[in-house]
């Protein structure tokens, strides 16, 4: 074969390869999701790169993913509701369904003008939570866009915010912890009103004045595995052509933290702390959960 032929190959081949990893960059809201409540306070936008969410004294808004997945890596970038946002709460997690359902939850708690928000997280598995680690940001989150992702694999579920870890919950099934790991869950968000516990507890109550109040979102990528799919539907790893993009799209599968991730969720849980259930000496009079007495990292 020609130098000449090679050399177009090559650029075709790259052409593609760009045009591939520009897919797997961001998801599109029309293709990925479904509004689920709201009508029109849920808006897609851009030619589905953004969309926003509502709450008035009406209704909230929300929306869930088509797909269901079972373990992967989820991200989105989240713009939270601005100003006196006490009362609203943004909900954005992974759930199946059932009595006995899993959950990993991000929840955003609405606070008065100039207060911070809090950051809620919770994990249930077999239809049991009650494992609630709550955090304040070293940002405002209303202000621009922050990554929110979820690590789910088989060993650990990891928290990150702006790719920096926050919380991991690992797998203890041998001592006898339930671990999400049978139930495919799909992506729900929504943003509502909560003022009866989201803010100090329902003391302080939302300001419908400022209503409406809106939530945005945009890049959106899941690399994970689709339930009801073939076992190699494991995100867009399975359809690279080059090893290098394998690798880079199925860290996630065995992903853990290294030494500066341990680094950076000690810094986190150190300063911006603000509830963990497994220092919650008097709601477990009778002992901490067996998870809290193992290695958090």
């Amino acid at each position: 074969m020609s130098s000449s032929k090679v050399s177009v190959m090559l650029c075709l081949s790259a052409v593609l390869l760009n045009s591939f990893l520009a897919m797997a960059a961001a998801g599109n809201f029309y293709e990925d999701f479904d509004i689920t409540f709201g009508e029109q306070r849920a808006k897609i936008l851009n030619g589905g790169q953004l969309l926003t969410l509502d709450l008035d004294q009406y209704s909230g808004s929300g929306f869930k993913s088509k797909n269901e997945y079972l373990f992967g890596r989820i991200d989105m970038q989240i713009k939270l509701v601005a100003g006196n946002s006490a009362g609203t709460v943004t909900a954005y997690y992974l759930s199946s369904q059932g009595p006995t359902h899993d959950e990993i939850d991000f929840e955003f708690l609405g606070n008065s003008s100039g207060e911070p928000y809090t950051l809620h997280t919770n994990v249930f598995s077999q239809g049991k939570g009650n494992r609630e680690q709550q955090f304040h940001l070293w940002f405002d989150p209303t202000n621009a866009f922050h990554t929110y992702s979820l690590v789910w694999n088989s060993q650990r579920i990891i928290f990150l915010v702006d790719n920096i870890p926050i919380r991991v919950f690992n797998n203890l099934e041998s001592v006898g912890v339930p671990f999400p790991k049978n139930q495919p869950m799909r992506i729900y968000s929504s943003l509502w009103n909560a003022d009866d516990w989201a803010t100090q507890g329902g003391r302080v109550k939302t300001d419908w004045t400022h209503a409406p109040f809106t939530a945005s979102y945009r890049n959106f990528k899941a690399n994970a595995c689709v339930a009801g799919s073939s076992s190699s539907s494991c995100g867009v790893s399975t359809t690279a052509s080059t090893n290098s993009l394998t690798d880079q799209q199925s860290a996630w599968q065995n992903q853990g933290l290294d030494a500066a991730g341990r680094n950076r969720i000690r810094w986190v849980q150190q300063k911006f702390m603000v509830y963990n259930y497994c220092a919650d000496l008097k709601r477990f009079p009778q002992g901490l959960p067996v998870e809290c007495t193992r290695s958090r990292f």
